[in-house]
């Protein structure tokens, strides 16, 4: 195990080292940070000093291992647009987005287990059918349109919940946080379940395959020719062994969730990393560009290796390899 465990670790190395270097291209080749910086009016000399304090003027493999040296301190540059600090803008957005972010994935985790389960055993009745049937615009749907769809009936038609913002806030320290309030919690409703509802479905929908194959397995036979209650081999049984491709399919979602909040965000103006990674294309902030694919390239890697760990606690037999 912790072999298989190391070798993963020297995985995601690479492919962090691999992101960085698309990075630091990003960084280099797109825009002329001396123009965003100091403006079309500045001088030739204030332009080569500006080059010069950058590195620019330094061959690239230099230039390549000084932009790495800068990441693994966690200076990411400065925003061309805001002139700050990038990780100081990504930490004031970030609270939003991994709050929004873990509320759909609690919201999709939570319901697609329990529809999944449900759908499984009660797979004739009716409900289980409208269920399935309801499942298909999920699936079929794009986001945007489920939250323009939501929006209209909640916020236009009914006047329940808020269509865009992210309601009132309270600081925690470094942390920022809408969970707090009663207008934060209103306000999060529609865009954690416009965020969540495509993986709920996914999620649903693969608990329920992987139900049906297990409860025709010859062991879940035996098991009620030996007497065991229908709930012991239903929750003891049959839902553990297809938690190992449920944590596979909700570790990668969660990445995703993140990375694809984007659309969201934009649809109800939620204040996060997404909207401020298009705020950034529109105005060809190119380190906060470049700092968004390190951030989302580190997340799934860290959900990656989260999931690994997950594995040998769910499944007993991957300890021994």
């Amino acid at each position: 195990m912790l072999v298989h465990l190391l070798r993963r670790l020297g995985q995601s190395a690479l492919v962090l080292l691999a992101v960085s270097f698309v990075s630091f291209m990003v960084f280099r080749h797109i825009g002329d940070p001396t123009i965003s910086l100091l403006g079309e009016d500045a001088t030739v000399a204030e332009r080569e000093a500006l080059t010069e304090s950058l590195g620019f003027n330094k061959p690239v493999p230099l230039q390549y291992l000084g932009y790495v040296g800068k990441v693994l301190q966690g200076d990411l540059g400065i925003s061309y647009r805001l002139k700050r600090p990038v990780t100081e803008i990504i930490a004031e957005r970030l609270p939003a987005t991994l709050e929004l972010a873990m509320t759909a994935a609690l919201f999709a985790l939570v319901i697609g287990v329990a529809l999944g389960v449900y759908t499984a055993i009660r797979r004739e009745g009716w409900l289980s059918r409208s269920i399935m049937t309801v499942s298909l615009v999920g699936v079929s749907l794009p986001t945007f349109l489920i939250g323009i769809a939501l929006i209209y009936l909640f916020a236009v038609e009914l006047r329940w919940l808020p269509s865009f913002g992210r309601g009132e806030t309270v600081k925690l320290g470094g942390w920022e946080t809408g969970l707090l309030t009663a207008s934060g919690w209103s306000a999060l409703i529609l865009p954690a379940i416009t965020l969540g509802f495509y993986n709920m479905t996914l999620i649903m929908r693969l608990v329920r395959a992987e139900m049906l194959e297990v409860l025709r397995a010859d062991y879940m036979r035996f098991g009620r020719a030996r007497g065991l209650r229908e709930r012991d081999l239903y929750f003891g049984h049959a839902l553990r062994n297809t938690l190992i491709p449920v944590i596979t399919i909700a570790g990668l979602q969660i990445g995703s969730l993140i990375a694809f909040a984007i659309v969201t965000e934009t649809v109800f103006q939620w204040p996060g990393v997404g909207l401020l990674f298009i705020s950034s294309i529109q105005g060809v902030d190119v380190p906060l560009i470049a700092a968004y694919l390190m951030f989302i390239a580190l997340l799934y890697v860290g959900i990656n290796l989260l999931v690994d760990f997950l594995y040998v606690i769910v499944d007993p037999r991957l300890r021994n390899r």
